[in-house]
């Protein structure tokens, strides 16, 4: 029987009190198969999916955020859906060709996140840059030597990512840290979406307004369990780390003033204004 798909999200409450430099943060779920209808609207208030990672903890609860409680959209802000201790994205995974090579791994940095709607800050100095809408895992337990067969039971679901990347960078450095970590250079969002068939999803970009081609996640080249037998190879992933799949669809370059929209069938939008530093 297929398990029922679902959504998870982490949230600010809008009256959240920040005066002590300490923001709130709750995680909450809804089971609603229309995102933007009523029912998709309200979400109920649940303990942390993420237990054993401090940085993923639900604030105190108060008022309305308890345990069980509903609380509709209007009450609160999308974060980010976690804070991954690691982002992993995948090199030359935009297709078929990229079997030909052994896969690899590039790193992210954790602080490099944002959440729908906060800005990715360019620099004047930091040249041509791409946006890259992924279907992104979400681990959910700690993991290690995974097989082709049991590589599914570590995802805890699915979002999008933006994994903003600054092309001349990509040329003059080799590990790519400082073309990929930059400050605001890995949107994640809105919601994890739990249960989620990933095997044919169309991945595009709205840029400004415009959508440009689409692809599926069917035309990665590595696909989601390779990547996971082969990230766990090595080290280990733990609950909240993330790992962003590749991008097989078309991309245009992004300036100040610009918003980009990152759309991966069955998760939704994640959308971002681009700004100056």
């Amino acid at each position: 029987m297929t398990a029922p798909v679902y959504r998870l999200a982490r949230v600010r409450p809008s009256d959240s009190a920040t005066a002590e430099g300490v923001d709130e943060q709750f995680f909450v779920r809804n089971a609603a198969s229309d995102f933007d209808s009523a029912e998709g609207r309200q979400w109920e208030v649940v303990p942390t999916p993420f237990p054993a990672g401090w940085a993923n903890q639900s604030s105190p609860a108060r008022g309305a955020w308890t345990i069980g409680n509903t609380v509709s959209e209007d009450q609160f802000t999308f974060l980010a859906p976690c804070t991954p201790a690691n982002i992993f994205g995948m090199a030359h995974n935009t297709g078929a060709p990229g079997r030909a090579l052994p896969p690899q791994a590039f790193h992210k940095a954790a602080t490099s996140v944002v959440g729908p709607g906060e800005a990715i800050v360019l620099s004047p100095t930091v040249g041509y840059v791409d946006p890259e809408a992924e279907l992104t895992v979400v681990i959910g337990t700690a993991c290690r030597d995974l097989t082709l067969e049991n590589a599914r039971e570590a995802i805890l679901g699915f979002t999008i990512g933006n994994d903003v990347s600054a092309r001349d960078l990509q040329k003059s450095d080799e590990l790519w840290i400082s073309a990929k970590s930059q400050d605001t250079f890995t949107p994640l969002g809105p919601w994890i979406v739990v249960g989620l068939d990933d095997a044919d999803k169309a991945i595009s970009i709205v840029h400004n307004g415009t959508e440009l081609a689409a692809a599926s996640s069917k035309d990665l080249g590595w696909g989601v369990e390779e990547i996971l037998v082969y990230l766990t190879s090595f080290m280990t992933l733990h609950p909240g780390d993330v790992v962003l799949t590749g991008f097989p669809a078309e991309c245009r370059q992004i300036t100040p003033g610009d918003t980009v929209v990152c759309r991966v069938e069955g998760i939704g939008e994640l959308s971002n204004p681009v700004v100056a530093l």
